[in-house]
């Protein structure tokens, strides 16, 4: 067996990980904190394949080996074992393949840093490295289990939580990254990832991606909204815009979509309120309004167009 500085080369990325599928939506995610510097290294994923989380001394190229040979038909366990095989550096390594249909595998080396270790579930298994406590991992997947019914990054969120009340990485925290798949293949390459979430250097990673969670939320609301206006339906659009902004109330971008929405439908003194909270912010906003009219964006009158540009 070869010294751990004869893996020199290898990022060393000791860290937290979970590789999970959606029973109900079918979607897959990988999601995982660690104390290094951009720790997406650890996660790679491909719609209607699987997810593979790669890490202690981290063998980058796991990642996309191990989805080709699931492409190729393997299982989890056929495709890890392939990986680990051929890998003189298997018992620093530290890996988990999951496939669409929710099977998984995981290895953890015999030289990964303690403490180390993986739990196995139904759709899922979690695993860790250079944790503070043996406790992290089967904490990881009991928040996992316990969170059904939310959303999988929500899921995801609550097990990398978990990690932390008792200790996570022993060396603190960094950086963390979530990665939403769909379940099913996609041809149209540039939709995948459905979503990823990626904090690189933050004193509370896992904080500031549940931000970014909740902040990717209300923007859907918003796209929602933006596809209502294209369709014509200014009532549903305002619907989900209000549902945005109800989530980011601070969030000029929700907020200004918001009024021009309630101006559109006739509310305009209700949309004097966002819009002249909107220009005190930021006056480049009531310049943009100045040109929504020409491509049919603010449909009102010239009077009421008055009114706004002058809060």
């Amino acid at each position: 067996m070869k010294s751990h500085n004869q893996y020199k080369n290898y990022p060393l990325a000791h860290t937290y990980s979970i590789v999970a599928r959606d029973e109900k939506t079918g979607q897959l995610g990988v999601g995982v904190q660690s104390h290094y510097f951009n720790v997406s290294i650890v996660t790679w994923g491909e719609s209607g394949v699987g997810v593979v989380a790669t890490q202690s001394f981290v063998n980058k190229s796991f990642g996309l080996r191990g989805l080709e040979l699931l492409k190729e038909g393997k299982s989890p366990e056929e495709a890890l074992n392939e990986l680990i095989y051929k890998d003189e550096g298997r018992d620093v390594r530290q890996v988990s393949i999951l496939d669409a249909k929710g099977r998984v595998a995981t290895h953890t080396g015999a030289k990964c840093i303690k403490h180390a270790g993986h739990k196995l579930g139904e759709n899922f298994s979690v695993q860790a490295n250079m944790m503070l406590s043996e406790k992290v991992w089967p904490l990881m997947a009991e928040a996992f289990e316990n969170s059904k019914g939310l959303p999988l990054a929500e899921r995801i969120i609550n097990s990398l939580e978990a990690a932390e009340t008792v200790g996570g990485d022993i060396r603190g925290k960094q950086s963390a990254n979530i990665l939403i798949f769909s379940g099913e293949p996609y041809n149209e390459k540039w939709e995948e990832p459905l979503m990823d979430l990626r904090v690189d250097d933050n004193e509370e990673p896992l904080r500031e991606i549940r931000r970014l969670l909740t902040l990717y939320r209300a923007y859907e609301q918003g796209d929602k909204g933006d596809q209502a206006m294209e369709h014509g339906d200014i009532i549903e659009a305002l619907e989900f815009y209000k549902k945005g902004m109800e989530m980011v109330p601070d969030n000029l971008e929700l907020k200004y979509w918001t009024a021009v929405s309630l101006a559109n439908s006739k509310k305009i003194d209700e949309s004097l309120v966002l819009f002249k909270d909107v220009f005190q912010k930021y006056d480049n906003w009531r310049t943009l309004t100045e040109r929504l009219p020409e491509v049919n964006l603010l449909n009102i009158e010239k009077e009421d167009l008055e009114k706004i540009l002058q809060v």
